[in-house]
């Protein structure tokens, strides 16, 4: 018999868009958050289902959420404040994990802290599972597949068109970037994992609407990539969403870095993220958002640096295309097609031509490969 699919922090942003997506899918998914009223609301909206409330700060009412072959949806953040009880809960019940996660130090935790649980518990986790850092990691491993045996590096451009940082983000979002102020990122160099501080580096990408800015970011890919290809040697990952913002957020976050040691300091980003996250305003609005587009580039290179290959995707919204992926790999979940247990990657849960197809059907194609 299937489990379940429970959403944990339903009624936030991208938690209102997954619940959506799920039932467009036919899945009749729990409910679960910390407002009665909202769930309830939430719920009638979709046709009646069922709500559960539960709390971060109140980690046993979260680990009561699920049982043995069921799947936990977490989209509460900021993850690294706020994440711990979901996965928690997944792990105590051997129920399959998948979240939205994109901070570096939480995605980090899941392969290296909670992945060996997970293999004896029988379960699997999945984080990063949104337009970042899953369209980053089906790029560049379609990228390296092209490349071939030579590929000795990759390299790794999201951009956002139409998005500006003060008005198209939600308060997730914005929650993410302060909370990332406050951990060291990582990245693949010279054939390991190495810590780094966050937005260290910059690089510009060859878009089709001119040369375009990014920033370097710690992201899932430095772990999922070097998996699929034992060979590679580097991995960078940018975020060019931020825009004509790249170089002032750059410098504030090597600022802060540095800052974070003093006493008071972290302690005071986070407690910052997180009433950023719980505030009640919204995100992008429907026509906000149909006004946006996501895209990502991939560039594979030999160990002299010379271009193989290169990617780019192409689709609807970052935060629509994440509701759908995030129902996409819930709903494979539960009705039994992972390939695998403990933490993996979104290629190695699915391997890499069903995930191309899940992912195209959820609003991101390939739009050039060469």
């Amino acid at each position: 018999m299937a489990g379940r699919i429970v959403l944990f922090g339903a009624t936030g942003y991208t938690g209102r868009l997954t619940a959506d997506a799920l039932v467009r899918r036919g899945q009749r998914p729990v409910i679960a958050g910390r407002d009665a009223s909202r769930l309830s609301a939430l719920a009638d909206s979709l046709g009646g289902l069922e709500t559960v409330v539960a709390d971060s700060e109140r980690p046993e009412s979260v680990h009561a959420l699920v049982g043995f072959g069921d799947v936990l949806v977490s989209a509460v953040g900021p993850f690294s404040l706020l994440g711990a009880p979901a996965v928690e809960a997944a792990l105590r019940a051997g129920a399959h994990y998948v979240d939205c996660s994109g901070e570096p130090q939480f995605v980090r935790d899941i392969f290296e802290r909670h992945g060996p649980r997970a293999e004896e518990a029988g379960c699997a986790l999945l984080t990063g599972i949104g337009f970042d850092w899953v369209a980053g990691t089906l790029a560049g491993a379609l990228a390296l597949r092209e490349a071939g045996e030579d590929a000795a590096g990759v390299e790794i451009g999201y951009f956002s068109p139409g998005t500006t940082v003060t008005t198209s983000v939600s308060p997730g979002t914005r929650a993410t970037l302060v909370s990332v102020m406050a951990e060291q990122a990582f990245a693949w160099r010279g054939g390991r994992l190495v810590t780094v501080r966050p937005m260290s580096s910059r690089r510009t990408f060859a878009l089709p609407s001119g040369r375009a800015e990014a920033v370097s970011v710690g992201a899932a890919e430095h772990i999922t990539l070097p998996r699929l290809a034992p060979g590679l040697r580097d991995v960078g990952v940018y975020i060019g969403w931020l825009g004509p913002a790249s170089r002032p957020t750059q410098a504030l976050m090597l600022a802060t870095s540095f800052a974070v040691g003093v006493p008071g300091v972290k302690t005071g980003l986070q407690s910052l993220a997180t009433t950023i996250a719980r505030t009640t305003s919204e995100g992008p609005n429907a026509a906000e958002r149909a006004r946006t587009r996501s895209l990502v580039v991939a560039e594979a290179r030999d160990a002299h640096g010379a271009p193989l290959s290169e990617v780019r995707m192409e689709g609807i919204d970052p935060y629509e295309l994440s509701g759908r992926l995030l129902a996409w790999v819930a709903a494979e979940a539960v009705e039994g097609r992972l390939r695998g247990v403990g933490a993996l990657g979104p290629v190695e849960a699915f391997g890499l031509d069903a995930l191309a197809a899940g992912v195209e059907a959820s609003g991101l194609s390939v739009m050039s490969a060469h």
